[in-house]
């Protein structure tokens, strides 16, 4: 039996439509987009010309783009340096955030809540993990500096309703940031009908290059670099711009962005299959995240009285690659904090997986994970 994968939240493999595009930049185009010889402006041309083209996907302007290293990079920039800006303008120190935010977002606003005086407090969610516009309405004050509201939850595939979250913070002239990692895979995302402030993206979750994310920044939303040296990116981020990678990101987030309609469609009718026959099948189980508002290729359960790092260890044993959670936290024996958020018990927040099909998953591969999966959890549970 050959291996199947099932954790596309967590990477995809690179599209070989991509690799084609980048592997001519290593060679030919080394330059420093930042030199004014022949070599330099060469690069800087198509550095350019790949800004306009993920700018163009974005709905947004060219320098409305950042290129950064990740998808990390960007939270970290979007949530510190709109925070530093805000506190330096307008003397504004509260920052809004759900507690189910991925950690680049978390660990941001927890760092500047503990070392540089920022007043952190947690939006509510719902049973699914949703915050709602009202949530934000509630506790929205002219001294919040930002509020960050991730579109799709990477762990449950919940999404968020970010169009209405980001006008109530659009009428009290709060800057609003979403991570979009996993939404960007899988989604159409346009900044003007999203309205945000700010928007992240890693392109390893949507068939490109790992080492290179984006953030998009409106025009006129204060923002304080964090990372400091040269003026690249319109001096919001200093280091010579990776060029194959972003050619590669920019590429990656085209044919995402075309492909969507077909990606969609195949992902959900293979999801929908996930979800009905594992539920029919193994007893103790539930579905984690909104059944209808989550990602289309994202399915989530929780077992009762399992392991679920043991769970994914037998999976792959029997060649299956799936996932316990957030990729961040592969290995920890600690139950999921997600599932904790949201009110499940003890027995059932270690027994947490996750599956994520890919643009290639075949029908073959969900019913050989369907068939294998009721003697798996019912070995973990007899293990664990």
């Amino acid at each position: 039996m050959s291996a199947i994968y099932l954790d596309y939240a967590a990477t995809t493999p690179l599209d070989p439509r991509v690799l084609k595009t980048m592997l001519p930049v290593f060679q030919d185009l080394f330059g420093n987009p930042s030199s004014v010889h022949r070599y330099g402006q060469q690069a800087e041309t198509v550095l350019e010309q790949a800004r306009r083209s993920l700018a163009g996907n974005l709905g947004a302007d060219p320098e409305e783009i950042i290129f950064t290293s990740c998808g990390t990079e960007s939270d970290n920039l979007a949530l510190r340096g709109s925070a530093f800006a805000a506190r330096e303008n307008r003397g504004a120190d509260h920052i809004l955030i759900p507690p189910l935010e991925h950690h680049a977002v978390l660990h941001t606003a927890q760092q500047l809540a503990k070392f540089f005086g920022f007043n952190l407090e947690f939006l509510p969610v719902d049973r699914y993990g949703r915050t709602t516009a009202d949530d934000v309405k509630q506790k929205i004050q002219p001294q919040t500096a930002v509020v960050s509201v991730m579109y799709a939850n990477n762990e449950i595939g919940t999404l968020n309703p970010v169009a209405e979250i980001a006008e109530v913070c659009q009428q009290v002239g709060i800057p609003f940031h979403t991570d979009a990692v996993q939404a960007a895979a899988h989604l159409p995302i346009n900044t003007a009908e999203l309205l945000v402030d700010m928007l992240s993206l890693g392109a390893h979750k949507f068939y490109g290059p790992k080492g290179v994310g984006a953030l998009y920044i409106r025009s006129g939303t204060p923002l304080i670099p964090v990372q400091t040296g040269g003026s690249q990116e319109f001096g919001l981020r200093a280091a010579t711009e990776n060029l194959p990678l972003i050619i590669g990101m920019t590429e990656a987030f085209n044919y995402q962005q075309v492909e969507y309609p077909n990606r969609e469609g195949h992902s959900i009718r293979l999801r929908e299959k996930l979800i009905e026959q594992i539920l029919q099948s193994i007893p103790e189980v539930t579905l984690t995240g909104h059944r209808e508002e989550r990602l289309p290729n994202h399915a989530s359960f929780a077992f009762r009285d399992t392991d679920s790092n043991l769970l994914v260890s037998l999976l792959d044993a029997r060649g299956i690659a799936c996932s316990s959670g957030s990729a961040c936290k592969t290995g920890n024996p600690e139950p999921s904090r997600i599932l904790e958020e949201l009110g499940f018990s003890s027995r059932w927040t270690s027994g947490s997986l996750r599956i994520t099909i890919g643009k290639d998953t075949t029908d073959e591969e969900i019913d050989q994970l369907i068939s294998l999966l009721p003697e798996t959890v019912a070995e973990a549970r007899e293990l664990s």
